[in-house]
């Protein structure tokens, strides 16, 4: 069974909603430092070492994104890595606790 997260921001929207983590062009540059990115012109999937992150289609700029974890032994240095030098939270749905680097 795949592992499965949210990727969030970690700022605080003004009017209690959520804070868009960025624009698909802002986040697909970013993440392409980790080596994640689309394998083709299609910019809703990313993958990158033993991840694969989901952007909702047609929203920019982007509230949040699904991570998927493909191989486990490499995904982890990778999540850990993007959530602390990106900020992002990035939170387990199924027990609702937020993954800490």
């Amino acid at each position: 069974m795949t592992q499965q997260y949210v990727i969030l921001s970690n700022e605080v929207a003004p009017d209690n909603g959520m804070a868009p983590i960025g624009s698909r062009e802002e986040i697909v540059n970013l993440l392409a430092n980790f080596n994640t990115a689309p394998e083709n012109d299609d910019m809703d999937v990313l993958y990158g070492p033993g991840i694969l992150i989901e952007l909702p289609p047609d929203q920019d700029p982007v509230p949040q994104m699904v991570l998927s974890v493909i191989e486990d032994e490499i995904a982890w240095l990778v999540i850990m890595r993007i959530s602390k030098e990106l900020k992002w939270k990035i939170l387990d749905p199924m027990s609702g606790r937020e993954l800490k680097p």
